[in-house]
């Protein structure tokens, strides 16, 4: 298939681009490229997929990639644009969009909100839109297990109410989800939103706890436990997250609409909830260090615990997220070594 990939410099557009390549299909690939965290680790990750940056200094001008000729392009390009966005999808014919683009960072929206309303609500709808008109056989998209909230019954169902978002940031991923079930109420094509849990691996973001903390105790500095570490997440390995989403886009496509069930959701999360501070115990084993704990209290926005109910995954496609914690932590340092140059 063609396939839009949408934050294709993104963690988890990156990894999930890099597998849709390797399973045959043509991907175009886009993203803004802001600057709510270091550009150049998404230009690294563009260089991984064959694009210089050089190359993409220019917005809305489509680059064929060095190293995947003829399976991969990419295009910088902002989704409030929705006259460039229109132009892309008159050009290139596509059969699915994966949009896994977004403001990130909970704390973030505090403090800058109108970025999630532009790139998050106003985006979406400009993609919704493109969809609409170009007969696009479905849109996989990324929503969050933030959209759960102040939510105590764990582990937390797609079933499950989801009216109190506690940030921005949470709220603008549940109105992608409404409008999601609009369009395909309405326009009839299939929508299916992912709910993905705490998301971590090589590549990672830099404003994540994995990321943070590893850069913090190899530098001897102290790690921010918030909430005095009485914290609990779902990690959930990023190849696991790419495998769920990449099996949703392939086998479900055409069936979606043979069967038409045009509006979907699913958790993928690793199905298990991880203490904090066992986390921060498998960092320190895997780096050999003992982290300088500074206790703070809980942030605005923050929750204590979340934990995925994965069942309909498993019922529709036979899939679980289930990489051991040791594992993901010992896979993403490994990379974290190797791109800053540390000697181990």
């Amino acid at each position: 298939m063609k396939i839009l990939v949408t934050g294709a410099a993104g963690f988890i557009g990156f990894h999930t681009t890099l597998k849709l390549i390797a399973n045959g299909h043509e991907v175009v690939g886009l993203d803004n490229i802001n600057a709510y965290y270091d550009v150049g680790l998404k230009f690294g990750r563009l260089q991984e997929l064959g694009v210089g940056k050089e190359q993409v200094e220019k917005f809305d001008a489509l680059v064929e990639s060095e190293k995947y000729k003829g399976r991969f392009k990419f295009v910088r390009m902002n989704l409030e644009d929705g006259d460039a966005l229109s132009k892309l999808f008159n050009s290139q014919n596509f059969d699915v969009v994966c949009h896994l683009a977004a403001q990130a960072g909970v704390r973030y929206s505090l403090e800058n909100p109108e970025a999630y309303i532009d790139s998050n609500v106003v985006g979406f709808l400009n993609l919704l839109e493109c969809c609409r008109h170009h007969k696009i056989k479905h849109l996989v998209y990324a929503s969050s297990s933030s959209v759960y909230g102040l939510n105590t019954k764990v582990p937390f169902k797609t079933t499950d109410n989801v009216d109190h978002p506690i940030s921005l940031y949470a709220a603008t991923k549940k109105s992608n989800e409404l409008m999601a079930h609009t369009y395909s109420h309405l326009f009839g094509f299939p929508t299916t939103g992912l709910r993905f849990f705490t998301v971590y691996g090589p590549w990672g973001r830099p404003d994540m706890a994995l990321f943070l903390f590893t850069d913090a105790m190899i530098k001897g500095k102290p790690i921010k436990v918030f909430n005095n570490g009485n914290m609990a997440r779902d990690f959930t390995y990023v190849d696991d997250v790419v495998e769920g989403v990449v099996r949703i886009i392939e086998k479900s496509t055409l069936e979606r609409l043979a069967n038409k069930e045009l509006y979907k959701l699913y958790n993928i999360g690793n199905n298990k909830s991880v203490k904090l501070l066992d986390f921060i115990t498998a960092i320190e084993t895997s780096l050999g260090l003992t982290a300088k704990k500074e206790m703070l209290p809980m942030q605005p926005g923050d929750v204590a615990i979340t934990w995925a109910n994965v069942d309909d995954l498993i019922r529709d496609y036979d899939y679980s997220p289930n990489t051991p914690l040791k594992k993901g932590v010992d896979s993403f340092i490994g990379w974290y070594k190797r791109y800053y140059k540390i000697p181990n």
